[in-house]
């Protein structure tokens, strides 16, 4: 396992190590040769047949990290802007989310919302994503567990460990573009969020 995968105690909250032996290699955070050189560095690309965030770099470089992805009936895809970044992020459960659990009313919108920290369904960091002004409600954030990486598992959002989240958003501008490729297979729902 790469040294930047262990604790970091650095965080207002602690972010514990990911565990040896859970996540497949391919999945760590490395650059890459990028695999789309007509986007502009700075721009962000999710495949999520392949589980992989690139983040373009150079006209031939890209840092590529594994993510979890929106399961089935909860996948988005399109061109975004990265509007806004927050560390520690609030969780608000959207109205469709608690229409179907119930037990999140406590962090609805206008409830105010879960406060960031451990526990919290963002972790460590949420990039939002806007398309024409609007949120999509969709995010890349942290709190990836290290055991469903690569898979599609979340409700619709883009998650990763919280280590990568971290190194992502210090790398990123607000307003840079985001994109978000159509699935073209379909993952059975393993874990709703």
């Amino acid at each position: 396992m790469p040294a930047r995968y262990g604790a970091l105690f650095t965080e207002p909250h602690p972010v514990p190590a990911v565990p040896d032996g859970i996540v497949d290699p391919i999945l760590w955070g490395q650059e890459v040769e990028n695999p789309f050189p007509f986007e502009a560095p700075g721009t962000i690309v999710v495949d999520p047949d392949a589980a992989f965030l690139h983040l373009i770099t150079a006209p031939d470089r890209a840092l590529r990290y594994g993510v979890s992805v929106g399961a089935a009936g909860f996948g988005w895809n399109g061109t975004a802007r990265l509007q806004f970044r927050r560390k520690w992020p609030v969780w608000k459960a959207p109205d469709s989310m608690i229409a179907r659990r119930p037990e999140f009313a406590p962090y609805s919108v206008a409830n105010g919302g879960m406060p960031g920290g451990p526990g919290n369904p963002l972790g460590a960091r949420a990039l939002y994503l806007f398309q024409n002004g609007q949120d999509t409600l969709y995010r890349i954030h942290g709190a990836c567990e290290p055991k469903y990486l690569g898979k599609a598992v979340s409700s619709g959002c883009i998650r990763m460990l919280d280590q990568d989240v971290i190194d992502l958003h210090d790398r990123v501008q607000d307003g840079g573009k985001v994109v978000v490729m159509a699935s073209l297979r379909h993952a059975p729902f393993e874990q709703p969020y």
